[in-house]
C-alpha cells in the first residue's frame, strides 16, 4: 500500500507525463501540415496527358535507358548533330511538361551545333520510382545520364551543359554542385530551396505567421520522406559549389509558381560571374512559344548567346 510521499510522486508524474502530451500535441500537428501538404504532389508517378515525338518538329531521337546508383531505370531521348560542340540534358518541372516538350529547344540546338538528351527524371514518364523527390534525389538521375554520355565515343572531352525547368532547375542546380563532370548550367525559374517555396505557397494561402512556424517542419518532413539532410541539401547552397564553371539564372518577376524571391536568393548565393535574365509578368516557362523557342527571338538568342560565348566548341 503506497503511503502519502509515494501517491503523492506517482500524482507528479501523471501530471508531468499530461503536460508533455499536451505539449507535444502542437509539435506533432505543425510536423504532419507538410507531409499532408506534400503527400499529393510527390506520391505519384506522372504520366502525362501530352507528349510530343522528335518526329513533330522534324528531327529524330534515339531513346535509352541508365540506371542509377540507387537502383532506378531512367529514360531519356538523344537528339544528335554532327561534330558536336557540346552536349545539353534537358529536365522538365514537377508535373509538366513532358520532357518531350523540350524537342523544340533540342532543334533549336542541332540546328547551332549542340546535341542533347532529354531526361525524365524520375517518378516520370517512362522513367523508373513512384515518389517524386523535389530535387533531393533528382541529381542521382543526371549523374546516372552525365556518365552515359560520358561513355560515347561521339561525346568523349565535349562540355556537358545541364538545362532545366522548375523542379527541373532546382534539380539542375543541385547536380551541378554535386557532379564536376557538368561544365554548365541553365536554370529557368528553379527554387531556392524545397522549404522557401513550400513557405511561400502556404504563407499565399494560409496566415504568415503560422506557414513562418511550418517551415522548418518541411524541411523535417523532407529528410524524413526522402532519406536526406534537408539542411544542407538544396539549389542555394548547391550553387556555392559552381565554381568559375558559366551559368545562367531565369527567370520572371510575376512567377506565380516559384516565386521570384526564390531567383533573387539564388543569385545572392551565386558566385559573382553568374550571368541573369529576367522578364516581367508571370512567366513560368520564361516564353509563350517553348515549344517552338525560335519564335520568341529575344530568350533563343538568349540561351545561344550563352552557348556560343562560353561552349563554342573548336
Amino acid at each position: 500500500m503506497q503511503n502519502g510521499a509515494g501517491m503523492e510522486k506517482s500524482k507528479k508524474r501523471k501530471i508531468i507525463f499530461w503536460i508533455i502530451v499536451f505539449a507535444a500535441l502542437p509539435v506533432a500537428f505543425l510536423a504532419y501540415i507538410p507531409f499532408a501538404m506534400m503527400g499529393p504532389m510527390v506520391d505519384r508517378h506522372v504520366d502525362y496527358d501530352e507528349v510530343w515525338s522528335a518526329a513533330d518538329f522534324g528531327i529524330t531521337a534515339e531513346p535509352f535507358f541508365v540506371t542509377t546508383r540507387d537502383g532506378l531505370r531512367i529514360a531519356a531521348h538523344e537528339v544528335t548533330t554532327s561534330g558536336p560542340k557540346a552536349v545539353i540534358v534537358c529536365l522538365s518541372g514537377i508535373h509538366n511538361p513532358s520532357v518531350t516538350a523540350f524537342f523544340g529547344h533540342a532543334r533549336l540546338f542541332q540546328e547551332h551545333g549542340y546535341a542533347s538528351v532529354l531526361v525524365d527524371l524520375r517518378a516520370h514518364g517512362a522513367s523508373g520510382g513512384d515518389v517524386i523527390c523535389l530535387g533531393y534525389k533528382e541529381h542521382l538521375d543526371v549523374r546516372a545520364v552525365v556518365e552515359w554520355i560520358e561513355a560515347q565515343a561521339a561525346y568523349r572531352g565535349l562540355p556537358i551543359v545541364v538545362f532545366g525547368l522548375s523542379m527541373g532547375g532546382a534539380s539542375a542546380i543541385i547536380a551541378t554542385g554535386k557532379i564536376a563532370a557538368i561544365d554548365g548550367l541553365i536554370s529557368l525559374s528553379a527554387y531556392s530551396s524545397w522549404q522557401d517555396v513550400f513557405y511561400e505557397g502556404m504563407a499565399a494561402q494560409a496566415p504568415a505567421l503560422l506557414a513562418r512556424i511550418v517551415k522548418p517542419f518541411s524541411v523535417l518532413a523532407a529528410s524524413i520522406k526522402f532519406g536526406v539532410n534537408g539542411w544542407r541539401l538544396s539549389p542555394r547552397i548547391e550553387i556555392n559549389n559552381l565554381g568559375k564553371r558559366p551559368a545562367l539564372l531565369m527567370h520572371s518577376r510575376g512567377d506565380s509558381q516559384v516565386p521570384f524571391a526564390c531567383f533573387e536568393r539564388l543569385r545572392r548565393s551565386a558566385p559573382a560571374h553568374v550571368e541573369t535574365f529576367v522578364r516581367q509578368g508571370d512567366r513560368h516557362f520564361l516564353t509563350d512559344h517553348f515549344t517552338a523557342p525560335e519564335k520568341d527571338p529575344e530568350y533563343a538568342q538568349t540561351l545561344l548567346g550563352f552557348l556560343e560565348r562560353h561552349f563554342p566548341g573548336e
